[in-house]
């Protein structure tokens, strides 16, 4: 097996196997979230060649947006049973069959099937839960640094990628960007294959920083008890308090980032006149500067109260939005935005994901987050849809924006109100 042989040759250098299970994943969700932020660059060339309206489009993404984040609880579960490894190369399966799929479409209704429903299903398999889920069973010391790696991943590829696919679109079509997108799919999922192990016992390891080799806990063999796992999960978190700020305060990060500025930044500067490379290079510096930040907040996580570090991403992220209608959208004003706000794109997850943990104890985090990610995903479809809306009617994205940046100062504001204390008396046990 060549895990185990790669397994063994790290042990001799004194590495620990779940450094390689973390480069694995930092792939996966890198090149998942490039089919995320795809949609961005086309929905001007989509309007072109079809003659669908921004709020059609903006429809579609909104759908994929929902079923990316309502996945998230059921993916944890589907993880827990069946194993990581099988779930992300089901969900590449999916991905890659959705986006093969849509080089042929010519109407709405495929768009919304194909970017709305297949996609969004085949992302929320894994999203920002599958991190979570590494990071708890691979990783007990470094966990907050390893978060914030994962969450970094998300970013970069949602970012990163843009350039080379706006570059693509602009010079050969956006079938050609597509087609990158689904290259980089099948790499990882070869990958996948032979680096990806669901837990550290597989191999025979103790989680990175523990000594104790963890057996894996007995799984119900029942599809239907599988199911309801989650809104069971649900209906006790809903009882602890800290669990809704966590996740209106997510809604609000859903809603200023992926479901605005990802989806409509581009065809914002569009509309004050920078081409769509630039607009693109703009978010891959977005990506830069939040991959900084996200490594500096993993680090910062463990070391400080999380309430507090989410106090200042979520008011620095929203004072750079609403500095956003001030600017001339000239290269230095936008990049003075990009450095400001790229720097806690996805800075969040990190705090978030350890202020879960620490409030409804490791085995049932996964969950739990995939629910506060749920909000997430609910924000980013709102804000998505009401973006283009917002252009269709007003023809101006502007509202959409400074409405993302006074959400941000309200999610400022209600974080450190998040118990500092686990709430025992309602917490999953």
């Amino acid at each position: 097996m060549f895990s185990a042989a790669v397994a063994r040759v790290l042990r001799a250098r004194h590495v620990h196997y779940g450094w390689a299970v973390l480069a694995a994943t930092f792939l996966t969700m890198l090149v998942v979230a490039s089919a995320v932020g795809a949609p961005g660059v086309f929905i001007v060339p989509l309007q072109k060649e079809f003659g669908w309206s921004a709020a059609d489009i903006s429809g579609a993404l909104a759908i994929r947006f929902l079923l990316f984040g309502a996945m998230g609880p059921f993916a944890a579960a589907f993880m827990n049973r069946f194993g990581v490894r099988r779930i992300m190369l089901v969900s590449l399966s999916i991905i890659c069959g959705g986006l093969f799929l849509s080089l042929g479409m010519d109407q709405l209704w495929q768009l919304v099937w194909l970017w709305g429903v297949v996609i969004g299903v085949g992302t929320g398999m894994t999203a920002v839960v599958l991190g979570a889920t590494v990071a708890t069973r691979w990783f007990t010391a470094r966990r907050g640094l390893v978060l914030g790696l994962l969450s970094a991943s998300t970013a970069t590829g949602q970012l990163a990628f843009l350039p080379l696919m706006a570059a693509l679109t602009e010079n050969f079509g956006w079938r050609a960007a597509i087609l990158l997108v689904c290259g980089a799919i099948l790499l990882a999922a070869v990958v996948t294959v032979l680096l990806m192990r669901d837990r550290p016992s597989d191999l025979g390891l103790a989680p990175y920083g523990e000594s104790a080799i963890h057996a894996p806990p007995v799984q119900s063999t029942s599809l239907a008890v599988l199911m309801m796992t989650p809104l069971r999960i649900l209906a006790e978190a809903a009882r602890v308090p800290s669990f809704w700020i966590l996740f209106f305060s997510f809604y609000i990060c859903g809603a200023s980032t992926n479901g605005l500025v990802q989806t409509h930044f581009i065809s914002l500067c569009g509309d004050y006149g920078l081409a769509a490379v630039g607009a693109a290079s703009m978010l891959a510096m977005m990506g830069l500067f939040d991959f900084a930040g996200t490594l500096a907040s993993g680090w910062l996580s463990d070391r400080f109260d999380n309430r507090w570090l989410l106090f200042c991403y979520y008011g620095l992220r929203g004072l750079s939005l609403l500095y956003l209608p001030f600017s001339d959208f000239s290269l230095y004003s936008l990049s003075i935005f990009a450095i400001f706000y790229g720097l806690d794109w996805v800075a969040t997850v990190p705090p978030t994901v350890k202020l879960t943990a620490q409030r409804f104890g490791p085995e049932r985090a996964n969950v739990v987050f995939g629910w506060i990610f749920a909000g997430h995903q609910l924000g980013a479809a709102s804000a998505a849809l009401a973006g283009g809306l917002s252009r269709t009617a007003w023809n101006s994205y502007m509202p959409a924006f400074v409405a993302a940046g006074v959400l941000c100062l309200i999610g400022a504001a209600l974080v450190p109100f998040i118990n500092r204390g686990r709430e025992k008396s309602l917490a999953l046990a």
